[in-house]
């Protein structure tokens, strides 16, 4: 690389970009430029849209990492984008073209994301979906506290059903040709872990990490790990 790579943090639905904090401070730590930009959980195309704006304003080489349905948008943020260096999935989907978030989720049992959904409409058309607040914790981020359990899901960014319906429009997936990095939890309840190893064997993974024991929310739960798995991807 020519230069120093930015690292970009996309975070994805029902979390919101403090969901990074942990990874913002390590990398901080040793003096790498990270943004941690916001999703706007409305649609595949538009969030990535805006994440290839992002990219552009920043007009460096960036690794991308995203959580989640974080995933989506940065393989559709990322191709064809030659300031893109390298991804990272973190619990993150790495889909294939025409592949959805919920359509992937379905793919292998093991997903109680679906019960643990409201879902209430807005003006703009369709449905906002969240988590509710007495799963919450349960449901995505078993391994913090209560106490921070409670602030997540009072801050998650509700995403609407199209955006978790919708599938990936470009026929070359980001990671067909950039080189990518997965870490994620053998505990995740919104995106199973046979899913995990699934994806991150398609995308032909420079390296794999499996977190014994943590949840869907690894950026909060294990941020050490993380950091590692961008660490890597950045020395490369």
């Amino acid at each position: 690389m020519s230069e120093n790579p930015v690292v970009v943090l996309v975070h994805g639905a029902f979390a919101e970009s403090a969901s990074w904090n942990g990874v913002v401070e390590r990398l901080r730590a040793r003096s790498i430029e990270v943004v941690a930009a916001p999703n706007q959980l409305r649609s595949l195309e538009g969030d990535a849209q805006y994440v290839r704006d992002v990219i552009a304003g920043i007009g460096k080489p960036v690794v991308l990492v995203a959580h989640s349905y974080g995933g989506m948008v940065i393989t559709e943020a990322a191709a064809d984008n030659d300031a893109v260096q390298a991804l990272v999935y973190v619990c993150a989907f790495a889909p294939d073209q025409d592949e959805s978030a919920f359509a992937l989720s379905a793919k292998f049992p093991g997903s109680t994301l679906a019960d643990a959904l409201n879902a209430y409409p807005v003006s703009t058309g369709g449905n906002d979906l969240a988590i509710r607040a007495d799963v919450f914790h349960q449901q995505f981020c078993a391994d913090v506290s209560a106490e921070q359990a409670a602030l997540m899901a009072a801050t998650q960014r509700p995403a609407t059903e199209a955006a978790l319906t919708g599938g990936l429009r470009t026929a070359t997936p980001a990671w067909q040709s950039i080189p990518s990095w997965f870490v994620f939890s053998d505990q995740d309840l919104n995106i199973p872990v046979a899913l995990h190893r699934f994806m991150a064997e398609r995308a032909g993974a420079k390296d794999t990490r499996e977190i014994a024991g943590a949840s869907h929310a690894l950026s909060v739960s294990q941020p050490e790990a993380v950091t590692a798995t961008i660490l890597d991807a950045l020395g490369a």
